[in-house]
């Protein structure tokens, strides 16, 4: 490693200087609230070191005799005895009075000034240049107690060293370096002295700074240790990518263990310019992503980590991973002021169309969306419910099971198989697919030939009020779908219903605000009793997830409806023409209706006394 101070290790005196104004009013700040993570601090200062090392190559092209030495890299040397973190580069350097403005004086970094003298230059020779904002170098005080800086600008023979303790100004003496570079020499406070561990270095610097295209290396066991990629794989042509480079990158980014799904890669260019790299798993993650609505995308600026809290994906799209890097945002040293920049916003919109694109190419192919579907479709529909922008590019996304058809279908393939004279698309919403399939719901519906759509996840409560409609015919569900049943004869002939009018009355009665009525209703065909909406409020299903949520008392009892053709009907209107009480078999019948909706008993040990008392009067009938 190159000196840092004077032969005997003696620090020179020299010359202090306080802070110029506006660092000694946000110097505080920059250490104690303008990062989130601690740990930052390595990423500016390698960020900065990279920069330079730039820096020297873009000059070089100009003056040959500041080219950089073979094998220029970023060291990171740990030394436990000093207490000390050391961050080295071979490049540019700085004089006395580059370190006095660029480290005495925040918001005005040679990188910033530099990139003002780059106007002037050719694109293809203008290195990719980070920490645009100068104040990257002062989160070092967020972990050391004093910071010294030894520097040789590139092409003069002078050495110099900059110290301070972050509080009231600073001190420049000469120093000696071998070579042309800059050392940042952190002297740890106590409770920072797990970035002495050269594993724990290594696992911020491929976090943060993975793929800075300078080698990074660290100091461990004496040996100097890459901790770095050094290739930016979304910066690369697409037709210089291997596909075994883009399932290895893929596992790397997210710890995942399948091959993508779909990989897509593009380089928006024009009014924004940005490089990415996106995934679909072909796999469900380990995490729940039920709980964990964040997008999984990560922003990079410049090759640089940024943060994985950019939201640069809705939620809806959660189950893409990958990365987007622009060159439209410089290295900003606040997450938080992100989210309010129009560049994000736009690229936001960009990477969301792409991906809704990408699954509108893929769905063509329907085994293979088959099993993305299987995978992440619950979370896709969540952007029904709550994305009025792109409902209507998701709607012919969605697929589902069908009374109709065997496997998943779309509600365009639905819409072409309506019946002559069917008005709406129908669905029914349920746990689960298996049971929806038996529910007494259908059996109306099956009798007509009318298909049904069978919506098994929680989600499918909510979404259908959202978009309502799809090509013009709207979206009911079954429990609200009587009125539509009447105006359909069904397939097969049926005889004519008796009147159950009075014992409908009775059965009401008996009920009382347990129900909000009873009917008598031709859309079952086996079953006994059926539960309807009432009005038009929810529908069962959603019902039905408010009471579990605690939020019952907002909804509106069921209608009971009773099959007038079913033989326990035709016996409970004998007995209630002979004048017997019906309380006890209208209760039945009401918990009945419920089970098969597929909710518990309202009193389940009064209901298992009800089928007791049921059971013995069939074995020992009066």
């Amino acid at each position: 490693m190159a000196e840092t101070g004077a032969e005997n290790g003696a620090r020179t005196e020299g010359e202090r200087h306080e802070f110029g104004a506006e660092v000694g009013r946000l110097l505080d700040l920059v250490v104690h609230s303008l990062y989130s993570e601690r740990e930052i601090f390595l990423r500016e200062l390698v960020a900065n070191a990279a920069d330079a090392i730039d820096r020297r190559r873009f000059e070089a092209l100009t003056h040959p005799a500041l080219a950089l030495p073979e094998g220029a890299k970023v060291r990171i040397v740990p030394a436990r005895g000093d207490r000390t973190l050391t961050i080295s580069d071979d490049g540019i350097g700085m004089t006395r009075e580059e370190m006095v403005a660029n480290l005495g004086t925040i918001a005005r970094s040679g990188t910033r000034a530099f990139g003002e003298s780059l106007v002037q230059a050719k694109p293809e020779e203008r290195p990719s240049l980070i920490g645009q904002f100068g104040v990257g170098f002062y989160s070092a005080f967020m972990v050391a107690r004093e910071v010294e800086v030894v520097s040789r600008r590139a092409g003069s023979e002078e050495a110099w060293r900059w110290s301070s303790d972050g509080r009231g100004g600073f001190v420049i003496a000469p120093a000696q370096r071998a070579a042309p570079g800059s050392d940042v020499i952190l002297h740890l406070s106590p409770d920072a002295e797990e970035y002495l561990d050269a594993y724990r270095i290594e696992t911020v610097v491929r976090k943060w700074a993975d793929h800075v295209t300078i080698p990074v290396t660290i100091e461990r066991d004496g040996k100097d240790v890459p901790a770095n990629e050094g290739t930016a794989l979304w910066r690369k042509l697409k037709s210089e990518v291997e596909e075994k480079s883009y399932t290895e990158f893929y596992r790397h980014l997210g710890a995942m263990f399948d091959t993508p799904w779909a990989t897509l890669h593009w380089r928006a260019e024009g009014a924004m310019e940005f490089h990415a790299l996106l995934f679909i798993p072909s796999a469900k993650p380990f995490e729940p992503l039920e709980q964990d609505r964040h997008s999984h995308v990560r922003l990079h600026v410049r090759r640089m980590f940024i943060t994985d809290e950019a939201e640069l994906l809705p939620s809806w799209l959660r189950f893409v991973r990958g990365i987007v890097d622009t060159e439209d945002l410089p290295l900003n040293v606040s997450r938080e002021m992100l989210q309010s920049t129009p560049v994000l916003a736009r690229i936001r919109k960009a990477v969301t169309n792409r991906v809704l694109t990408e699954l509108k190419t893929r769905s063509k192919d329907a085994a293979a969306y088959a099993a993305f579907w299987d995978n992440f479709g619950a979370i896709l529909k969540e952007g029904v419910w709550e994305d009025h922008e792109h409902r209507k590019d998701i709607a012919p996304l969605l697929r589902f099971a069908s009374t109709g058809v065997e496997g998943l279908t779309s509600l365009a393939e639905y819409v072409e198989r309506m019946k002559e004279g069917q008005e709406a698309i129908y669905v029914l919403a349920g746990d689960g697919v298996a049971a929806l399939r038996d529910s007494a719901q259908l059996e109306g519906f099956r009798a007509r030939g009318i298909e049904v759509l069978l919506l098994g996840d929680p989600i499918d409560a909510f979404w259908p009020e959202r978009m309502a409609e799809f090509e013009g015919k709207p979206i009911r569900s079954v429990t609200q779908g009587a009125t539509d049943l009447a105006k359909l004869k069904p397939e097969a002939a049926q005889d004519a219903a008796p009147d159950v009018a009075a014992l409908a009355s009775a059965l009401k009665s008996a009920l009382g605000d347990a129900v909000a009525d009873v009917r008598a209703t031709d859309r079952l065909v086996d079953s006994a009793v059926v539960l309807a909406a009432a009005g038009n409020g929810p529908d069962l299903q959603m019902q039905r997830l408010l009471r579990r949520a605690g939020r019952g008392g907002v909804t509106a009892p069921p209608v009971l409806e009773i099959n007038p053709r079913h033989p326990a009907i035709a016996a409970l209107a004998a007995r209630q023409a002979a004048g017997d009480d019906l309380a006890e078999d209208a209760a039945l019948l009401l918990d009945l209706a419920h089970i098969q909706d597929g909710d518990a008993p309202r009193e389940p040990a009064q209901f298992a006394r009800r089928v007791e008392r049921a059971l013995a009067a069939v074995r020992n009938p009066s």
